[in-house]
């Protein structure tokens, strides 16, 4: 009996090409799978970024409004005529009005003003101040009645005349040198003509402020930013006890 040989089937097409989708399709689960870890990772850091920006900000907005709250209870218990707070700027009221032309200051209001200054930095020395605080800006201001350019300067005269009287080192109530080196380190002066003049007041125009200003929270918060906003120790200024005023009174 002759025996035929079997006919072996020809593979079907699509039983060929089944392993090759299958591990294809697991691949493609594989990278989707991989691609939802990364990106609930990346969430994760950024929620956990954003919590931690919102913590330095809600930080530093509690150290400065402490700063504030000490020297607005400094104003309160001063018992000084128009020493007040009002923003960030420090208000003397007559302690800091000259008169018409003038950049001097009488020698009682010198005295008042060298008796208080001493507590005000006792106040940037707190650790809710220093923190923060970047400096602090003297800032003298004109009546409108001369030109821009003279009152200009007859502002920065008063500024400067301000800090004249805080470095005094001749004077019988002088600051102590720990002081004096401070106000040099922190205090910025600055002048401004018609910018700040007070309508139908001339008198309480004539006058000087003290603004503080504190350092941004995005660049500092977390101690990766630079620059003269995040030092944490100002630079050191060579030291002298010159006690001649450069401003010329009149």
């Amino acid at each position: 009996m002759l025996l035929t040989p079997s006919r072996r089937k020809p593979p079907r097409h699509d039983e060929a090409e089944k392993p090759f989708w299958i591990s294809f399709s697991d691949l493609m689960t594989a990278l989707m799978v991989l691609f939802l870890v990364a990106m609930a990772v990346g969430l994760l850091g950024m929620t956990q970024s954003l919590r931690q920006q919102d913590q330095a900000k809600a930080g530093r907005q509690e150290a400065i409004g402490q700063c504030l709250a000490d020297v607005q209870a400094l104003t309160r218990a001063s018992g000084l005529n128009g020493l007040r707070l009002r923003g960030q700027t420090l208000e003397f009221g007559t302690l800091a009005e000259f008169s018409k032309n003038g950049n001097t200051l009488a020698p009682e209001r010198e005295r008042a003003l060298r008796a208080l200054m001493p507590q005000v930095l006792d106040i940037t020395r707190t650790p809710s101040c220093q923190a923060w605080l970047k400096r602090l800006v003297l800032e003298g201001y004109a009546s409108p009645e001369g030109s821009y350019l003279y009152n200009l300067n007859l502002s920065l005269e008063r500024s400067q005349r301000f800090l004249c009287v805080l470095l005094d080192a001749s004077a019988a109530d002088a600051l102590p040198r720990a002081d004096r080196q401070a106000i040099r380190e922190l205090f910025l002066v600055g002048g401004s003509s018609f910018n700040s003049a007070i309508l139908n007041q001339p008198e309480k125009s004539r006058r000087v402020e003290l603004r503080l200003e504190f350092k941004d929270a995005g660049r500092c918060d977390s101690g990766a930013g630079s620059g003269s906003d995040c030092a944490t120790t100002p630079a050191p200024i060579p030291w002298d006890d010159d006690t001649q005023c450069p401003v010329a009174a009149r």
